[in-house]
């Protein structure tokens, strides 16, 4: 069976690091690119980081972008989102996804994160909640 299980959220006050984790099994992880998404109540799920199969490239959100890192040991099939100077806004679900494809489209002449809706599994979630 195919599992991304993310694990490492919980509760930190304003300025803090969290690292969170996302274990995949049951598929051929470097073929796929893993990303990283957070939805908060009310909101629409966004894309926050992703780390690419073809090349090992990372991309981040302009909101993350010089505060969060994402990393993989393919030997561990893991995955993981180093997260610092964490701001109340940051507060959100977790989720970790596996797509078969690069981890950005071109649209208008750059590159965009790729669209929850094209990712193939997805992990269960982890929290993260920031105190101001």
């Amino acid at each position: 069976d195919v599992q991304l299980q993310a694990s490492g959220g919980g509760l930190v006050q304003a300025g803090g690091s969290l690292r969170l984790s996302c274990a995949a099994s049951g598929f051929t992880f470097d073929d796929y690119s893993i990303g990283w998404f957070r939805q908060a109540p009310g909101k629409e799920r966004e894309g926050v980081s992703c780390v690419s199969s073809s090349d090992d490239s990372t991309y981040y959100a302009d909101s993350v972008k010089g505060r969060v890192t994402i990393s993989s040991d393919n030997a561990k099939n893991t995955v993981y989102l180093q997260m610092n100077s964490l701001k109340p806004e940051d507060t959100a679900v977790y989720y970790c996804a596996a797509v078969l494809a690069t981890c950005t489209v071109i649209a208008g002449g750059r590159d965009i994160f790729r669209s929850a809706y094209e990712y193939d599994y997805w992990g269960q979630g982890t929290q993260v909640t920031v105190s101001s």
